[in-house]
């Protein structure tokens, strides 16, 4: 009777807290490439008619190269936003109560599928892996296992080109906080590499993390990272995609708590946010393409701001939607001018997250 009573009154407390969410998600985001100039007026409207009313209140644009860099120009998209599409950009977030964090992604990411970034395309110095050409058809896995190239982190040079553009951005988007990217990172101290080969892998993704938030720090602002390199995927079985298997989990211990963490997970409601928290971090939620994954994050989301203790609450920050696909790509699937199999997940997640939003308030 005894165990019967208990099971009962589980079950009644669990019913309350998916009945009735709670809605203290501080950061209710969209994290999606920046649009080109063509596209920006229609983007414009989209955070003031679609974002804003649906309580979304936060947008990392991803912008990488689509800007008009001053500081350093041979780095510009061949198309890309003015210091003057910014302004309204920013302007249009201040009126709707959008916090507008932009992203370059730093690190990793310098180049995807059989094309090399802009940034190692005009600095071929800063690779950490020169040794591996670009394959003329792109298939991972292919003989060299490459996926995405890395700079070197202590090439002599990198962060006087890295840091220009952070200071450019960040001024021209009058921000608080800027994202570095830093996912999947999978070449890191590679052994042929002449000044980090052999060193602790751990301690080459924190020192290129502190490096970059130390120097937002002296205007400032905040760093905000993905945060797969920092979780163990062997001992959580997440696998080397959504954490580590190349021994860069360490570094959760050797960086600053007030880094921001991104915790994205696509194909299940992974409970890492937690071990974030406990560790001293404020992190993000971040689901993709499957609604009723999204679903389930915002569920466990809620339960953890619900069920931790006053320590801990102010540390679950909420939720941020992650786009893919191109900024216009997701307009027409939203709009429904076009249909894009890649897009329609991404959006159905979207749509998720507001109706929970708006359902719960």
């Amino acid at each position: 009777m005894r165990t019967l009573l208990t099971t009962a009154l589980l079950l009644a407390l669990v019913c309350c807290n998916t009945q009735k969410p709670i809605t203290s998600m501080k950061v209710r985001g969209l994290c999606i490439a920046a649009p080109g100039p063509d596209r920006l007026e229609q983007f414009r409207t989209f955070m003031e008619k679609e974002l804003a009313p649906n309580g979304i209140n936060t947008l990392v644009l991803r912008v990488d190269y689509n800007y008009e860099y001053k500081s350093y120009p041979n780095l510009r998209d061949s198309s890309c936003l003015t210091e003057q599409d910014v302004k309204k950009l920013v302007s249009t977030a201040r009126a709707n109560g959008i916090r507008l964090i932009p992203q370059i992604n730093l690190l990793g990411h310098q180049s995807w599928a059989s094309t090399v970034n802009n940034l190692l395309r005009e600095y071929p110095e800063f690779d950490e892996t020169p040794w591996i050409s670009m394959p003329e058809k792109y298939e991972w896995p292919n003989e060299d296992g490459l996926y995405c190239k890395s700079y070197c982190p202590l090439h002599p040079e990198v962060h006087k080109v890295v840091f220009a553009l952070i200071d450019e951005i960040v001024e021209a988007f009058e921000t608080d906080a800027f994202h570095a990217g830093m996912d999947e990172v999978f070449y890191i101290g590679e052994d042929k590499c002449p000044r980090c080969g052999g060193k602790n892998k751990a301690e080459l993704f924190a020192g290129e993390v502190t490096a970059i938030r130390d120097h937002l720090t002296g205007s400032n602002r905040e760093l905000w990272i993905w945060g797969d390199r920092l979780l163990d995927g062997v001992s959580t079985g997440m696998g080397m995609w959504e954490a580590s298997e190349n021994n860069t989990y360490g570094a959760t211990d050797l960086i600053s708590k007030d880094v921001v963490i991104c915790d994205w997970h696509y194909e299940k409601a992974e409970p890492s946010a937690d071990f974030f928290a406990r560790k001293g971090f404020r992190v993000i939620t971040c689901p993709w393409n499957k609604p009723e994954v999204t679903r389930a994050q915002l569920e466990l989301t809620d339960s953890l701001i619900g069920n931790s203790d006053e320590v801990l609450v102010p540390r679950f920050l909420g939720i941020m939607q992650t786009v893919w696909s191109s900024a216009e790509s997701f307009l027409d699937q939203y709009y429904g001018t076009e249909s894009d199999d890649h897009s329609a997940g991404q959006v159905d997640s979207f749509k998720e997250i507001i109706k929970y939003v708006n359902t719960s308030k």
